[in-house]
């Protein structure tokens, strides 16, 4: 019997997240493998443990025979009340007072609509609404405290536990850099340090004292069929901290509003469809009359022959579904669309702000929250005026020094983006003329379906895609780690300020890392060709690389086929990366584990098979989300289903992060953050950018602008039409004036056409500009000046209506500072007045209660 209650026990035990006692909470694991070889390792944990027990911390280690793989120990870490309480005032944790008095206003029109979206209240609102103050030990009575052991929830536990875990020293005589787990596990003393999760996410905790929020988190958020509901918020940032909800409720916010740019994109797409057959250009491109009739001058030297304008009858086609006039509107839409996203974004971050208890949180986290680092790099200490206390800080030569370092590397890794882009342009031009002599007697010409699409331009334009994503992804993959060894080496000051040098140098790469191929494709390509006989070449005519030309269907079709490819190709590789690989390196890591039972599998254990989420987990979901924004505004105007594309892939993305963070990572550290970071100026930077783009790719990229000017101006018939204007749009060259050109198909013509507005020869000014390319360059620069203009009034009226805090969280904020004040003024008066009449002091308690009515008269 006894040995079956030992059994008992130990199985218990192992399944919960109490020590052996079964009372005290387990707040963090550290697990090592112990090296006999490593004295000095031994050691340093040793002095640490010691010095985590002389904080406060109590400490239970499982011994390497209790592992499923017999070499691993794991020490478990309970933070006393004492603790939490001394590090909830040194942190200013706001905590509850008093229950909110404030009625809340859920009258919204059309409520039962949105029933069948709605999650149980107790998912949605897992604690009741308190107003809150920083915690302070001194007066701990104050607060409303139930039971000191579930007063602080876990997630506030954990992040008590990492600030002292980072601050502790591993070395007896206290020497400055000789401190904080983050050393420990980078000089492997330590394998892991993590917080438990508080059940398995398949089902409850049989423990009755463990909450199982992570079972409710699975159930309601984080499978797939719950797509369509709203997203637990409140237990999210409960569970995980606020910085990690602050994240999901962006990217719940912006999936939301994304599906009004779908809608009208799709709108836009449908439109383009349904003017197919009215689509007068492509008719003459595609008619024997006049396509076929038209002879175009070679698109390569020497191995480019003359070809007929009815060949680019399909890509024609396909181009009016993107190049019509319902893509102007669209690039409007997109341009007051994003104003309207950033500027209700910030109404929702700042009810959050509140909800949440971060309004007044950037002071604490600038002033409180060094960086370990810092503290441990920088040996010169200087007075803080505003504390008046000794603070390490960096001198400024140092800083400068650093500084300049990083600058240069992150130019130098530009630079050689930009020399990759290049080769990938040289790759097309070099391509391009291969394709052209392969294709004209190829197979693929003879297929019914398919045979016709399959052009030179298109065969080059995809390889040349493909070729650049598998070299975004390559560049990506070495820059990550070169961005974080220079963030280090500039040793920044705190948390946030790490976060966001990191954040700069990672997007200004990325930026051009994913932009610049559309950029070539949108505004150089087609746009600096010259004419036969004086063609502009990419290294000099010796290079023989002749600089790409548009088709006469234009080159935005180009650009579609671009953005879809890299912007496709990446979503598609980030979701399979962000979940098969965390999955299958979890499946082979407790393989051997799986074999024993559940019961005597520890928790400890089964988190500590799990994948870290690390320090920069949530800095590369908001990166990939921060580029498909640029993507689906910087170039909408070219592809308007691209708003859908980024609609589908977030409504994958929420749940793929939901189900990743609650099954496959360890639980993360908690942390508190106020917004979004420095990508709210990323994104007002990207909106700002998005108008100016449009509008050049409207003008200059897409063929809306010179047929307009034809329509209106140059038209030869008595009412307003587009035939006749290919012919307009195309002018001629004397083919015998052509040197090294492949002469063998002329189809009896002396004369061969080109995309241009330029007089024939024969004429007094021949091969110069006509007066209608002018006609078309003002049209094209003054629609673009009335396109930004009209946009950014319309942005900034809209930005200027919409206050960046609602009128009632404002009412609210401001209600809570003064029962703040009020209830602790009558907390220290309502002390004073027992302590004074305890001793009998009668004068000084009439003094006290005359300044507590002047108090309260003040205030009212």
């Amino acid at each position: 019997p006894g040995n079956v209650s030992n059994m008992k026990h130990e199985t218990s035990y192992k399944d919960s997240v109490f020590f052996r006692d079964g009372v005290r909470r387990i707040d963090f694991v550290l697990s090592y493998v112990d090296d006999k070889d490593s004295e000095r390792k031994q050691e340093r944990r040793k002095v640490y443990e010691a010095n985590l027990e002389k904080v406060g911390l109590e400490l239970e280690t499982e011994d390497k025979s209790e592992s499923e793989d017999g070499k691993t120990y794991f020490v478990k870490i309970h933070a006393p009340w004492e603790v939490l309480a001394t590090y909830a005032d040194v942190l200013k944790i706001k905590v509850p007072f008093k229950a909110n008095d404030i009625p809340e206003n859920n009258d919204i029109p059309m409520n039962w609509l949105s029933t069948p979206f709605r999650l149980p209240e107790h998912v949605m609102h897992p604690e009741p609404d308190y107003f809150t103050a920083p915690f302070n030990k001194s007066k701990s009575d104050f607060f409303l405290i139930d039971d000191k052991d579930t007063f602080f929830p876990p997630s506030t536990r954990n992040r008590i536990v990492y600030y002292i875990l980072s601050r502790c020293s591993y070395f007896k005589d206290e020497c400055g850099d000789k401190k904080g787990i983050k050393r420990l596990l980078n000089n492997g003393t330590y394998t892991a340090a993590f917080p438990l999760h508080d059940s398995r996410y398949w089902k409850r905790s049989r423990d009755a004292n463990c909450e199982s929020e992570r079972y409710s988190l699975y159930k309601y958020w984080a499978r797939f069929l719950c797509f369509f509901k709203e997203q637990p918020l409140n237990l999210i940032r409960k569970y995980y901290g606020e910085k990690i909800g602050i994240y999901f409720a962006w990217l719940g916010f912006y999936t939301e509003m994304l599906l009004f740019a779908a809608v009208v994109g799709t709108i836009c797409f449908i439109y383009g469809f349904l003017t197919y057959d009215d689509n007068q250009w492509s008719k003459e491109i595609c008619s024997e009359e006049v396509g076929g009739s038209i002879v175009m001058c070679p698109l390569c030297d020497l191995k480019c022959g003359y070809w007929k304008l009815n060949t680019t009858c399909n890509s024609s086609w396909q181009s009016h579904l993107f190049d019509n006039v319902a893509t102007v509107f669209f690039a409007i839409f997109m341009g007051i669309w994003v104003t309207l996203f950033l500027e209700f974004w910030k109404r929702r971050q700042a009810r959050l702000e509140y909800e949440w208890d971060l309004v007044d949180f950037e002071e604490e986290q600038q002033q409180l929250q060094l960086r370990p680092e810092y503290e441990t790099k920088c040996t010169n200490r200087k007075l803080n005026r505003i504390t008046q206390e000794m603070e390490p800080y960096l001198p400024i030569t140092n800083k400068c020094a650093r500084t300049c370092l990083s600058g240069a590397t992150v130019l130098f890794w530009i630079s050689l983006i930009i020399a990759c882009i290049i080769g990938v342009i040289a790759y097309r031009l070099a391509v391009y003329a291969a394709f052209a002599s392969i294709m004209k007697d190829s197979p693929t010409n003879k297929l019914q379906v398919v045979g016709p699409y399959i052009t030179p331009q298109l065969a080059t334009s995809v390889t040349a895609s493909c070729i650049n994503f598998v070299i975004i992804m390559i560049l990506n993959l070495m820059y990550e780690r070169v961005a974080v060894w220079i963030t280090d080496m500039e040793i920044p000051k705190t948390h946030l300020e790490y976060e966001n040098k990191l954040t700069v140098k990672m997007f200004l790469f990325q930026f051009v890392n994913y932009y610049s191929s559309c950029f070539y494709v949108a505004f150089f390509k087609g746009k600096f060709v010259g004419y036969p006989g004086k063609y502009a070449y990419m290294f000099g005519e010796w290079s023989k690389l002749r600089n790409e030309e548009c088709d006469p269907g234009g080159c935005l079709i180009e650009l579609t086929t671009q953005l879809v490819i890299v912007m496709t190709g990446k979503q598609v590789w980030g979701n399979i990366q962000e979940a098969l690989v965390p999955w299958m390196m979890n499946w082979w890591g407790s393989r051997k584990a799986r074999n024993h039972p559940e019961s005597l599998y520890s928790r400890w254990e089964q988190d500590h098979d799990l994948q870290g989420f690390g320090q920069l987990g949530l800095f590369y979901e908001y990166l990939e989300m921060v580029i498909q924004f640029g993507f689906i505004t910087l170039f909408v105007a070219s592809f308007p289903l691209a708003p859908l594309l980024a609609l589908i892939n977030n409504v994958i993305e929420v749940r793929v992060d939901a189900w990743k963070l609650t099954t496959q990572f360890r639980r993360p550290v908690a942390a508190k953050a106020h917004s979004i970071g420095a990508w709210e100026e990323i994104l007002s930077g990207i909106a700002i950018l998005s108008v100016v783009t449009n509008a050049f790719i409207v003008a200059f990229t897409s063929d809306m602008i010179p047929r307009l000017v034809y329509m209106y101006a140059y038209h030869s018939e008595g009412e307003m039409s587009m035939k006749g204007y290919i012919n307009n749009s195309l002018s001629v060259f004397n083919i015998s004036e052509i040197p090294q050109t492949r002469n063998s198909q002329l189809w009896c013509s002396f004369l061969c056409r080109y995309r241009d507005y330029r007089y024939p020869p024969g004429h007094e000014k021949q091969y110069a500009h006509t007066m209608q390319f002018w006609h078309i360059l003002a049209a094209k620069m003054a629609f673009i000046i009335i396109m930004e203009h009209v946009v950014f009034v319309v942005k900034f009226f809209v930005a200027w209506m919409i206050p960046d805090v609602p009128s009632d969280v404002r009412a609210r904020v401001k209600r809570e500072r003064y029962l703040v004040q009020e209830y602790l003024h009558n907390y220290e008066v309502e002390k004073l007045k027992i302590q004074l009449s305890q001793n009998g002091n009668n004068e000084q308690l009439s003094l006290v209660l005359i300044q507590d009515y002047l108090f309260k008269c003040h205030y009212k």
